[in-house]
């Protein structure tokens, strides 16, 4: 990542006006991703988007413990890597407090330390490695699958609206179909495989899609992107784990821990390929990987999370 990516006039989370059209900023910088400085290391953030478990969404928790970390380094360095802990589910009734260690200041490399913390107890535990652009001697990656454009697809909107125009639906998938609508995500999702989010039919826990944030974030800033990023990374990604098994019935679901690698630039308001695939589910447990593919072909970032999954008491006597 390069220095001309980072926008050179001062912070790289400026304040910007409501979103009312794609045209204009996305809710995720506007909202979601500004922080209030409380003092020197310490920030305070707000909900947007609470998932219908009234849970916080993980990804936001990521995301805004990445631009707390961010905001602490210099415009030559940008993340490169993330590893973190969910130690307690977040209250979406309060703010979330962000504390920021400064581990290693470096040369080329320096590290956070970032808790979220909620009544007086951390709920995720983050830590960040930031790294200045240097050239490689050696450089390789595996190759982007080919599928369809996001444009020859429909989105997840339209899908359950067609879902629900089913006259033999049933009631209570209808109401669930209706809450998922009226719970307006900050990300565009087109799948590849419409049936693969419809939990319909047996198949192999792999899927793609294509993703972004709702709305315009613009080229040149490079530290938001990747906090978008790590926002969209925990979309839909534990539930691939389910996808072998669509008669089950979950009972509690919740990441355990989150990593992230970021390898090129990209812009995480224009269209990505997210491929996801678990390689493995048990004792109550389930891991999933994800890479996500900028349209021309380049590995943008590489995620990987484990998750708790219990099934309802019928399907699952096990207790941790």
């Amino acid at each position: 990542m390069s220095e001309h990516d980072e926008k050179a006039d001062g912070d790289p989370f400026p304040e910007s006006p409501p979103m009312l059209s794609r045209d204009l900023k996305s809710v995720l910088v506007t909202s979601v991703l500004q922080l209030e400085e409380i003092d020197v290391g310490l920030y305070s953030g707000k909900h947007y988007w609470i998932p219908l478990s009234r849970r916080l969404f993980g990804g936001q928790i990521i995301g805004q413990a990445l631009v707390a970390a961010a905001k602490s380094v210099g415009d030559h360095l940008y993340a490169h890597s993330l590893h973190c802990y969910f130690v307690r589910a977040g209250d979406p009734d309060i703010p979330v407090l962000y504390k920021v260690d400064r581990v290693r200041d470096g040369r080329s490399f320096c590290v956070r330390s970032v808790k979220a913390i909620q009544h007086g107890e951390p709920i995720l535990v983050l830590q960040a490695s930031f790294h200045m652009d240097q050239p490689s001697h050696i450089q390789h990656q595996f190759s982007m699958p080919e599928v369809p454009p996001p444009e020859d697809l429909l989105s997840l909107e339209d899908l359950i609206r067609f879902v629900l125009g089913k006259p033999d639906l049933e009631q209570k998938v209808k109401r669930g179909f209706n809450r998922v609508l009226a719970n307006e995500v900050p990300i565009e999702v087109r799948p590849v495989n419409p049936l693969q989010f419809s939990r319909e039919v047996t198949t192999e826990p792999k899927r793609m899609f294509w993703v972004r944030a709702r709305g315009h974030i613009g080229e040149g800033n490079m530290k938001l992107h990747v906090c978008v990023a790590a926002y969209i990374s925990d979309y839909s990604f534990l539930g691939t784990t389910l996808m072998s098994y669509p008669t089950k019935r979950v009972k509690m679901m919740a990441s355990l821990d989150h990593a992230m690698w970021f390898h090129n630039t990209f812009r995480a308001d224009e269209w990505m390929l997210y491929e996801v695939e678990s390689p493995w589910a048990g004792g109550s447990r389930g891991l999933v990987q994800g890479r996500l593919w900028r349209r021309d072909g380049v590995l943008a970032a590489s995620c990987c999370q484990e998750g708790l999954i219990r099934l309802t008491a019928s399907e699952d006597k096990s207790k941790l």
